[in-house]
């Protein structure tokens, strides 16, 4: 569970609160939670027992997560969005709703309009989050759907792009 480098106190909430049915699933848990909220992450979990979940203030070698991941749950920024079309893994996103204009909800709901994403509302998310996770996991058929149509939209050469535009500009001065 990604919540940007800050974390988010929603994915957080979805952890704590889904402790037990995390705890009773054969799965490791990645929780970037996120600096100022590790060290009570760290202390909720070793007060719990559960040990299939790592707790990590923040994921500096993101290609490592992405790649060990079967499922994965983030915000919804454009960055993040654009590296997920690139890594082509099924994906939760539950959109960050204090974020200028809700344009986070509007890339999720761009993905899920491609099948290529499942969007859970921040605000159904600690209700809801960890069973559509788990529901995700176990059905191996929506996993690969999704990972194929988030594929089709990845853009690997964006930088050679934006450089060419660069280039289109700087030649017609």
């Amino acid at each position: 569970m990604i919540g940007g480098s800050l974390g988010a106190d929603t994915l957080n909430k979805c952890v704590t609160g889904g402790l037990d049915r995390l705890d009773r699933e054969d799965l490791q848990v990645i929780w970037q939670c996120g600096g100022s909220y590790r060290q009570e992450a760290e202390e909720i979990i070793g007060e719990s027992g559960v040990s299939n979940i790592r707790v990590v203030p923040f994921i500096s070698r993101m290609d490592r997560a992405y790649g060990a991941a079967d499922v994965i749950v983030s915000r919804a920024g454009a960055i993040t969005i654009s590296e997920l079309c690139l890594v082509g893994k099924p994906v939760i996103l539950v959109p960050s709703p204090n974020v200028a204009e809700d344009h986070q909800t509007r890339n999720a709901e761009a993905l899920v309009s491609k099948k290529a994403a499942i969007m859970v509302p921040d605000k159904m998310a600690v209700k809801h989050l960890v069973n559509k996770m788990l529901q995700l996991l176990d059905d191996e058929v929506q996993r690969s759907e999704l990972s194929k149509n988030i594929q089709k939209l990845g853009i690997s050469d964006a930088s050679r792009r934006i450089a060419g535009e660069v280039m289109k500009l700087v030649d017609r001065k």
